[in-house]
């Protein structure tokens, strides 16, 4: 692998690229035939795409944190710019196909990584948290079931954002 990456942080940063793309290509293909999609819809899309690439959502705390700082400027030029482009087709199609604003479709959106990405975390602990869980049952509340965890959120968001981020 250091024959193509620099390190196994560019290496990292390359996967969490690849996983945008993935993305923003699960939701145009799921929403494909959509129309007049609604805030639970949207958030229901948003939720079953980006839980069926378990690298990305494991990624997204650790891009953030570490990845684009541990990189040369060029690499996170070259991420940011395709994970941005990734971000502007996700908006566009979603956009196309619901009765959401850009504004609102934009505030779910950043909601839908910050939720995934602490929540991979919690829902997936470490061999030591999860033989600690075992130990202590009234801690393991937090390895919490991801998918439909982040559905309800991501629905209660929807919803609440289609009121204080009203139409004009």
């Amino acid at each position: 692998m250091r024959r193509y990456y620099a390190s196994k942080e560019e290496l990292l940063l390359e996967l969490a690229e690849r996983g945008w793309r993935q993305w923003s290509a699960a939701i145009a293909d799921q929403v494909r035939d959509g129309d007049g999609l609604g805030p639970r819809e949207v958030a229901m899309v948003l939720a079953d795409t980006i839980s069926s690439l378990p690298v990305f959502c494991d990624l997204l705390t650790h891009v953030t944190l570490s990845l684009e700082g541990d990189v040369d400027i060029e690499r996170a030029r070259q991420y940011k710019t395709n994970a941005f482009a990734a971000y502007d087709e996700i908006v566009a199609v979603l956009d196309r196909v619901s009765r959401m604003t850009v504004d609102q479709i934009q505030a779910l959106l950043a909601a839908t990584l910050a939720f995934a990405a602490n929540f991979w975390q919690v829902s997936h602990p470490t061999p030591t948290l999860a033989a600690l869980y075992e130990q202590v049952p009234d801690w393991g509340h937090v390895a919490l079931d991801f998918r439909p965890r982040l559905r309800l959120l991501l629905q209660s968001t929807a919803i609440g954002l289609t009121e204080t981020l009203a139409a004009t």
